[in-house]
């Protein structure tokens, strides 16, 4: 399960319903909630990736040198959140319903 279907808001079937529909402040919160659990994904994948490539690195003529060095974590950090944005790992959705849990949204 996903934490869009997680996210997922009961549609109104009649005036019981309609009174049980979302604010819009809570909305915002579960998107903020969302957002937040996405950037902590990548933020742990970035990290992984990190570790991953600390040690690799291709000799001299083919090596990057110290650009190379400066900018691997900036690399990290885009293949991180594509990683993410392509479906992740299902990180963002625990940590997401767990959020929710705390706010009381669940």
């Amino acid at each position: 399960m996903d934490l869009t279907s997680a996210l997922a808001l009961p549609t109104a079937k009649g005036p019981a319903d309609l009174a049980a529909q979302p604010s819009a402040a809570e909305l915002a919160k579960r998107d903020q909630i969302k957002k937040t659990a996405k950037d902590f994904e990548a933020s742990f994948l970035s990290v992984m990736l990190n570790e991953m490539f600390k040690d690799v690195g291709a000799q001299a003529p083919y090596s990057g040198g110290q650009g190379e060095a400066a900018f691997k974590s900036f690399m990290s950090d885009a293949m991180a959140k594509q990683m993410v944005r392509s479906g992740g790992v299902g990180l963002a959705d625990t940590v997401g319903k767990e959020m929710l849990k705390l706010q009381g949204l669940s």
